[in-house]
């Protein structure tokens, strides 16, 4: 089950400040965030955004905001499944994979991942860009998501499956990004 970068999609949830900071590591998961959207910009791996509640909750953090290549979809249900327009977009791009990340595991990314799994799609959950408001909720969230089907990786793992081989065009500057990201 090897990652590809035609094959892909990032679909960044609700990584909006109002949310994001309540989270466990918050700040390292806004910046594996970040490290897997401009990598998958370089390798031209669509990326797209919702944001809860724009209206009352704001939009997604400005330094990932800035980043992502596509849309962002607005949304009132938990899932970015109902959000206006996703699925559309996500029938678009041919994208049979899905890598999700953001906030918050127990809420928006289980019911996403689970509604993706029901429609055929193979979920990839970048764990070190997801988190929730307690360790515990988590926990239980990824428990619940891997015993559905859904595939954790590391946002690290995932680039370098998009590239295969340091033959790859793209992986001097790809590995520019890594060193500005370090693992912590």
């Amino acid at each position: 089950m090897l990652l590809k970068p035609e094959s892909s999609i990032v679909v960044v949830v609700d990584m909006q400040p109002a949310f994001l900071n309540g989270c466990v590591d918050h700040e390292k998961i806004l910046n594996r965030a970040k490290f897997l959207v401009e990598c998958a910009a370089k390798l031209e791996v669509p990326t797209v955004a919702t944001v809860q509640y724009p209206d009352r909750m704001g939009g997604t953090d400005e330094s990932l905001h800035s980043m992502i290549q596509g849309e962002t979809f607005p949304k009132m249900v938990f899932s970015c499944c109902g959000s206006e327009g996703f699925q559309s977009v996500l029938e678009s791009t041919r994208s049979q994979q899905v890598i999700l990340v953001g906030i918050e595991t127990h809420i928006c990314i289980t019911q996403t991942a689970l509604e993706l799994l029901e429609q055929g799609y193979e979920v990839y959950l970048a764990m070190d860009a997801i988190s929730s408001r307690s360790a515990e909720a988590n926990k239980i969230g990824l428990k619940r998501l891997r015993d559905a089907g859904a595939w954790v990786c590391h946002t690290e793992s995932v680039v370098y499956e998009w590239m295969k081989s340091a033959e790859s065009p793209a992986f001097k500057e790809v590995l520019q990004i890594v060193k500005r990201y370090p693992l912590t």
